[in-house]
């Protein structure tokens, strides 16, 4: 019976061994392309490979359960794409926290490595989102997380050198996310203009902010222009009633058209400082009581985008509401400067812009108060990055005694745009270095601490992420 026991035992570690050595085989010596090497990853399929000199650039899907604690409980196929230099380079793992773009493009840390880039569209952006019904449920931040580690898994063995997690705004907090509960997964992390929005009640911060921002001069331009949007609610709503029904934009989920336009209007400061910079506040009405309503409408449009309440402008970021409704949190800043009778609704709860067939669950007030508890102690290597002019830098992440090797840099004058490029020479030589180091590049590159890819005018996105007015 003991002979028995034992052949038993050592034909199930020999079949297990074979087994292994196929898996290596599928993947290794004998799938030299890249191309070959990442589709003989189970789950991994190709939706097209893009040319671009110097790279191979594919558009991908792979296969992620629903739950990661319930594998069997049901797939969807996520987007994934992969800018491709060498397997002998670093790699960055990169996601807007939103959809994935199929353009090849290099963020500022591939650059700076002068590594390969995977970059994950976000779970519930279409096309990456379960089939309808859809298990809303299942769209938290640690089931996000989860897809982040299983690729990371797939694609390690392909990609065996350190990697370095990246994203700015929503992005930015997907990194830090991301490194919160797999922390032995990436070598090093870079997050611009991270939003941390702890106690999602009070957002005190926000209103320090906007009462000295920039100058008085451009403060009180702004601040009338948003006003005078309100005070002339009348006329121009029948504007954006015609508007409205010339390019056939609806209203159901936010409510009404009224809804629609006081969300808008009040969007405008926040969303100047956000995308804009102080140089160009001369282009804001100086007299807004004496402006045209063209003049205050075009500028209202300019910055807030008079489409983006509607049902269609909302459609793509549903998943970001339901998300801010649920766990992220969102801010709510006061008006001194509009008199309370001109404001009806004030800024509205993200579950305002979420349509009535998706159930939000009960707020989550203990998920970001974790994240931040778990940076300020335990972040290592990670690397955050604001800008001076930027509203969601007034609620930021920050590290304590506990964290290592681990900063938060502010760049001067700078918007949500913000990034190591931008910071004051010595900080930027100064976390260009720590980046290098963290890749694992020659220490003389590391000395040097300058980007070791040339700067591709195309190939490089340095302008602030467009993302919807008042959302990371």
């Amino acid at each position: 019976m003991r002979k028995a026991l034992r052949w038993l035992l050592a034909l199930t570690v020999l079949i297990s061994t074979l087994g292994t050595a196929t898996v290596a085989t599928a993947a290794g010596p004998e799938a030299t392309d890249i191309k070959d090497r990442l589709l003989a990853i189970p789950g991994m399929s190709l939706v097209q490979e893009k040319p671009y000199p110097g790279y191979r650039f594919f558009v991908l899907n792979y296969t992620q359960p629903v739950d990661h604690r319930r594998p069997s409980a049901g797939t969807f196929e996520q987007r994934i794409t992969v800018l491709h230099k060498d397997e002998s380079r670093p790699t960055v793992f990169y996601t807007s926290g939103y959809n994935v773009s199929t353009t090849p493009g290099r963020r500022e840390p591939t650059q700076i490595v002068d590594g390969n880039q995977v970059s994950m569209e976000y779970r519930y952006f279409t096309p990456s989102r379960p089939a309808d019904p859809a298990d809303w449920s299942k769209l938290t931040i640690w089931q996000a997380a989860s897809d982040q580690h299983r690729i990371f898994e797939a694609l390690k063995p392909v990609y065996s050198k350190k990697w370095l997690s990246t994203g700015g705004s929503k992005g930015g907090m997907t990194a830090t996310y991301y490194e919160r509960f797999y922390p032995r997964d990436m070598d090093g992390v870079v997050a611009y203009v991270a939003p941390n929005d702890v106690v999602n009640d009070e957002d005190s911060a926000y209103d320090r902010f906007f009462a000295t921002v920039g100058t008085k001069e451009c403060r009180d331009r702004l601040n009338g222009v948003q006003r005078e949007a309100l005070v002339r609610r009348e006329p121009l709503e029948k504007r954006y009633a015609a508007y409205a029904a010339d390019n056939g934009y609806t209203f159901d989920t936010v409510g009404s058209l009224d809804k629609a336009y006081e969300a808008v209007v009040l969007d405008y400061v926040w969303g100047f400082w956000q995308y804009s910079l102080l140089s160009t506040c001369d282009t804001i009405p100086a007299d807004a009581k004496n402006a045209t309503d063209d003049e205050i409408w075009d500028s209202v449009d300019s910055i807030s985008g008079f489409s983006f309440y509607t049902d269609q402008g909302l459609d793509t970021y549903t998943p970001y509401y339901f998300q801010a409704a649920s766990q992220l949190g969102a801010p709510t800043i006061r008006f001194p400067h509009i008199e309370r009778k001109y404001i009806r609704y004030g800024y509205q709860p993200p579950s305002n812009f979420v349509p009535d067939s998706i159930r939000i669950p009960r707020f989550d007030r203990y998920a970001m108060a974790d994240v931040d508890n778990w940076v300020r102690h335990n972040a290592h290597r990670m690397l955050f990055v604001y800008g001076q002019n930027d509203p969601w830098g007034a609620e930021r992440f920050r590290v304590g005694k506990g964290a290592k090797d681990s900063y938060v840099l502010t760049a001067p004058g700078l918007n949500h745009g913000a990034n190591v490029a931008g910071l004051i020479p010595g900080e930027k030589a100064f976390a260009t270095a720590r980046i290098l180091e963290w890749a694992g590049v020659p220490a003389s590159a590391v000395e040097a601490a300058k980007p070791l890819a040339r700067f591709d005018a195309k190939l490089d996105v340095r302008d602030v992420e467009r993302e919807p007015t008042l959302r990371p």
